[in-house]
């Protein structure tokens, strides 16, 4: 009970409450002259930063946003540069409003950028919001351009674009959202726990009510080639149609039917109901997962010259992750396959830890709480 325990506290930290990570969106307005933008960014992250809620009550209301308004300025404002042609641009805000995206409540702070290149052919940006208090933090950049729109994505290791005239290539944005998708699959920890959660018993094969450790690593391998391929197959269809914008479910409906899925695909390596086609579970907890991964793409407004090219680089970023993960797992898993430290502690004990933290995921994201950690 202790080592159970403890793998909860471990699995809980920073987990507990949102599956979506934390991102602003900033949409810059250029025609070679003027330059002006569009900063969304969540209530709860300024929350963090700067302090809003002044009553402590948890809710954050307009007249608590507008009493705090100039530190919010400032504080964002300091941590956002724009160049043009090598030359600072002076920002000022313009107008203050509040909406909502798929996670929650957003200020959207519009402001002028006063540039010293009364015209000019490059656009730099330099961006820093978050980055000391949240590494994971992104900016998901849009640039609205008479010849088209250009996309980015802003984050500690690459915290500078620079965007021309021209547009930046395809092969630039793709780039761009490999990456994300990458790093997206590596801190969605409930997508984590629940493709974990299907390889745990990858190095078994399933007898009467129980599991027996595999003899062959190839029947392993195809175990773990089907579930995988199923999950991906899976969740492109349903990232691709929340994106394009044929199918919409609400948030809190697909963060906690995520949540569930962790639930029942740990519960079964403890009660094992499903024990063969394991690669169906996969394959319809995966449709729901997809909607998860289409937060980010939909929040950012996509425009349909970079909805492919998003789309693509999104998918297979997230399944470089998958198989990176794969590769470190399956061989330490069948290599202690037939230990008690796999058998109890890691297979059973993770398993029913998993269930945990995925429970109280479940029951936060459902009825819309704050339980806090265990």
């Amino acid at each position: 009970m202790k080592i159970l325990l403890l793998l909860v506290v471990l699995l809980s930290p920073g987990w507990a409450h949102a599956h979506k990570p934390s991102d602003s969106y900033l949409t810059l307005f250029a025609d070679g002259q003027a330059l002006r933008g569009q900063w969304d960014i969540a209530l709860r992250d300024l929350e963090y930063a700067v302090g809003l809620d002044a009553d402590g009550d948890g809710t954050i209301t307009w007249g608590e946003l507008k009493a705090k308004q100039k530190d919010v300025d400032s504080y964002a404002l300091a941590r956002l540069a724009l160049t043009t042609d090598g030359k600072p641009c002076k920002l000022s805000a313009t107008e203050h409003l509040v909406d909502d995206h798929t996670d929650g409540a957003y200020l959207v702070l519009r402001f002028d950028a006063q540039c010293e290149a009364a015209k000019y052919a490059t656009v730099a940006v330099e961006y820093s919001l978050f980055f000391d208090l949240d590494p994971t933090h992104r900016g998901l950049l849009r640039v609205e351009q008479a010849k088209g729109s250009q996309t980015g994505i802003l984050s500690p290791e690459r915290p500078r674009l620079e965007l021309r005239a021209e547009g930046r290539s395809k092969l630039e944005q793709f780039a761009d959202y490999v990456r994300e998708g990458v790093w997206h699959i590596w801190i969605g920890f409930d997508h984590i726990l629940f493709l974990v959660s299907l390889l745990l018993p990858s190095v078994f094969i399933a007898m009467g009510k129980g599991w027996q450790p595999a003899e062959k690593f190839g029947s392993a391998f195809w175990d773990v080639f089907k579930v995988a391929t199923s999950f991906t197959v899976a969740h492109s269809i349903t990232l691709s149609l929340a994106a394009l914008s044929v199918i919409q479910l609400p948030s809190r409906l697909v963060e906690s039917a995520i949540a569930l899925s962790v639930v029942l695909a740990a519960l079964n390596n403890i009660w094992p109901l499903v024990h063969g086609r394991r690669w169906v579970v996969a394959f319809g907890f995966g449709l729901i997962h997809g909607f998860g991964f289409a937060s980010v793409l939909t929040d950012l407004g996509l425009p349909q010259s970079a909805l492919l090219v998003a789309l693509v680089g999104f998918n297979l970023g997230v399944e470089i992750g998958q198989l990176a993960i794969i590769a470190v797992f399956l061989p330490l898993a069948f290599a202690l396959r037939r230990s008690w430290l796999y058998r109890r502690l890691i297979f059973i004990g993770g398993s029913a830890a998993i269930v945990v933290v995925a429970g109280i995921w479940l029951v936060e994201r459902a009825f819309d709480l704050k339980l806090g950690l265990i």
